[in-house]
Formats: C-alpha cells, sequence, structure tokens
C-alpha cells in the first residue's frame, strides 16, 4: 500500500493565490455592482441571488438560495472531507450611507476564498462552505442560521471584515437591546394638570437614572439610547413615551449585569411618575461578544505579513458583530483588512465610498486569498486540524 503524501501547503496557498487573481475581474465586478445596489437586512434579494449564483458556476459546488427559514440567506458547498470549514459572507447594507461597513468586500471576498479553495478540496480533507449570513446589521442573520442549524457541522469559520487598518481581529463587545413604553394619562396642561399622570415624566427620570448609573458601571459596560415617543402638543399631559436602548459588555455575563441596571432605572422612572410600563429585553438575539483563537489568527497573520500587510495586535473592545455568536460555537477568525487610511470611521458615505474604489479593492483580493491561505493552513497543520477535528476544538484564547 502507498502512503499518500501529506499536501504541499505552501504550493496550495500559492495555487489558491492564483485562482482568487483569474477570478478578479469578474470578484471587483460583484464588489461593486453590490456597492451600488444597497439593500437593507432581510432584503438582500439581488446581492444573495448574485452571490448564490457565482458560487453554483463552481464544478461540484451545490448553492442553495433560501436556508434557515431566511429567503436571503444561501449555503454553497463543495467538497466531502472530514474537516469542514466554513467561510461567511455579509451583504446587507445600512440606511442612507449605503455599504458604509463595507459588506461589499466582505461577501466578494468570502466568495473568492470559496471559489479558490472549492478546487483544493480534496487534496485538503476538507468540505468548503460558503454561507451568505443576512442582516448583519439589524437582525443577527447567523443567530438564526445558528439556531436553524445552518453551521452544524462546522469545524472552523472564517470572515474577513475591512477596516480603516489591518487588525488580526475584531474585538467586538456582547450587546443586546432593550425598549420601554410608558403609560400615564393625557390631560390639559393648564386646565386639570392634577388629573393627568405624566409619561415624559418617567422618561426623564429614566434618562437620569441611566445618568447617573453611568458612574458604576463596570470596565467594558456601556449604554446608548434613543427616544422613540415624546408626546405632542405642549400643552397636553403626554400620556405615553417610549425609548429604546443598546447595551454593551465585554462578556455575556456583563451584558446581563449592564441590562439589569438599565432595567432597574426604568423601574424607578416608572414609579416615581405613577405610570405603568412596558419593559422588553432582548434575549434571544443578542450578540455575544469574540472568543479569539490563538493558534487560527496566527495562522491568518503568519498569511497577512507574506503579503505585505502588517495587522495590528488585537486591539481595544468596539462594536458588536453577530459572529461574536459563531464563535462562541466554532473556532473562527474575524480580522479586519485594512483599507488604507486610518481615519476613517465605519457606517460613513465616506467609508462606503472607500470600499468601493481602488482600496476597497484591494482589500477584496487580498481578503480572499488571504482567507483561502489561512484555511489551507488550517487543514494541513496536523496539529491545528486535529485539535479542531477533536472533541475539544477549541485551543488557546488571545
Amino acid at each position: 500500500m502507498v502512503k499518500q503524501s501529506a499536501p504541499d501547503a505552501a504550493a496550495l496557498r500559492e495555487q489558491a493565490a492564483r485562482t482568487v487573481a483569474a477570478h478578479a475581474e469578474d470578484l471587483l465586478a460583484l464588489s461593486h455592482r453590490i456597492s451600488q445596489h444597497p439593500e437593507l437586512g432581510l432584503q438582500e434579494t439581488q446581492a444573495s441571488r448574485w452571490l448564490t449564483d457565482a458560487a453554483a458556476q463552481v464544478p461540484g459546488a451545490r448553492a442553495t438560495l433560501g436556508v434557515g427559514g431566511l429567503e436571503t440567506a444561501f449555503l454553497a458547498q463543495a467538497g466531502t472531507g472530514e474537516l469542514v470549514l466554513t467561510v461567511c459572507a455579509e451583504y446587507d447594507a445600512l440606511p442612507e450611507v449605503g455599504h458604509g461597513c463595507g459588506h461589499n468586500v466582505i461577501a466578494t471576498a468570502g466568495l473568492g476564498a470559496f471559489l479558490a479553495l472549492a478546487p483544493l478540496a480534496d487534496q485538503l480533507g476538507a468540505t468548503i462552505r460558503l454561507i451568505g449570513t443576512p442582516a448583519e446589521e439589524n437582525e443577527g442573520g447567523k443567530i438564526t442560521l445558528l439556531d436553524a442549524g445552518v453551521f452544524d457541522g462546522t469545524h472552523a469559520a472564517l470572515m474577513v471584515h475591512p477596516g480603516p487598518s489591518d487588525e488580526v481581529s475584531m474585538n467586538p463587545f456582547a450587546s443586546g437591546g432593550i425598549s420601554a413604553r410608558f403609560l400615564g394619562r393625557e390631560a390639559h396642561a393648564s386646565l386639570t394638570p392634577h388629573r393627568g399622570i405624566n409619561a415624559l415624566d418617567a422618561l426623564t427620570v429614566t434618562l437620569t437614572a441611566i445618568g447617573l448609573a453611568r458612574q458604576q458601571l463596570e470596565p467594558g459596560q456601556q449604554i446608548h439610547g434613543s427616544i422613540a415617543e415624546r408626546g405632542g402638543a405642549p400643552n397636553v399631559i403626554p400620556g405615553s413615551s417610549a425609548a429604546v436602548w443598546m447595551v454593551r459588555a465585554t462578556s455575556m455575563e456583563s451584558l446581563d449585569r449592564v441590562t439589569e441596571v438599565v432595567t432597574r432605572c426604568i423601574r424607578a422612572g416608572a414609579l416615581a411618575a405613577g405610570c405603568t410600563v412596558e419593559i422588553e429585553a432582548e434575549r434571544d438575539g443578542r450578540y455575544a461578544n469574540m472568543r479569539i483563537d490563538a493558534d487560527l489568527t496566527e495562522a491568518y497573520r503568519r498569511n497577512a505579513t507574506a503579503l505585505g500587510r502588517s495587522p495590528l495586535a488585537v486591539g481595544a473592545n468596539g462594536g458588536s458583530t453577530d459572529m461574536g455568536n459563531v464563535s462562541q460555537r466554532f473556532p473562527s477568525i474575524h480580522p479586519m483588512i485594512g483599507l488604507g487610511d486610518a481615519g476613517l470611521t465605519l457606517h460613513t458615505a465616506d467609508f462606503a465610498a472607500r470600499a468601493a474604489g481602488p482600496a476597497g479593492d484591494a482589500a477584496v483580493l487580498d481578503g480572499a486569498t488571504l482567507l483561502a491561505q489561512t484555511a489551507i493552513d488550517l487543514a494541513t497543520d496536523r496539529k491545528i486540524r486535529s485539535r479542531l477535528l477533536s472533541d475539544t476544538p477549541f485551543g488557546e484564547l488571545d
């Protein structure tokens, strides 16, 4: 019996880079098309179809649009090897600023990685998946897909996100939402104010209590809020008011604690004003913090350095993403690929323009190459592969 030799990782990485380069024109055209036709979360009908159709062109690939109960989610798969490597694609836009988070780059870099890895699946002993994950910005599409079992069987999940600068990993907060509606009683503010129960007073006390509570928040906890309903005519005691808050923390446990702080403040406002209150604290759809895997992150860093990029180490917490939920279930990477301007701010029109320009094009091609090369390393490094396939797949964390 002839013993099969181990795959040559360096040769496979080079082959992956050549494949991405061969598809560069189509990948960049698709990135620009997605950027020019922004679609909000769960409405990404065009982008999801374009990506599914492109993945379906890969010889031997199977691609299905509409998975996990989401019409704009898709699953493409190639190979049948025991190691299942999942690449994630995001393609939802933001209101007003379009692709101000650069999801056109994420989507096409993920597609490019799939195009590069699919022909290598047999040599890698891997199954290569591309999962289209809608509504990262507003609905947590990955959470829905996780609950529906679309990610089941994954051994490692990979994606890359554009940012101002290169970083080995995003370090997102866990996050969740709280909403409150205060119910009082309307009355004429001049003739019969004593008959009213002022719902806006309840909200005012709540906001004051939250502002004071910030002094005692734990490190890494944050509270952001917005008034959704504040009453009408100034000569009418408002009978209802409402607000929404977003809370963040460095862990899900800390998120529970800061959520309770906000809930106490809401109840205090209602009590002070004599209102009743309806509180909804998000539980199932909360975004988790990122579980940053040291081995996988280092594999990405080596490849990025070899490609001429100089990614920064894991920085301070910032933002939130449903990729954090994926990372709590499966070893994952979520590096930031820089657009060459440290002064850029995500979620702006300037960022959208940059992500659709030459810097964004470079991020698409480099991102696709780096995702593919990192996946190759995970499949060919015996230690990492063995760990990913074991009953204890998580390694040392950064």
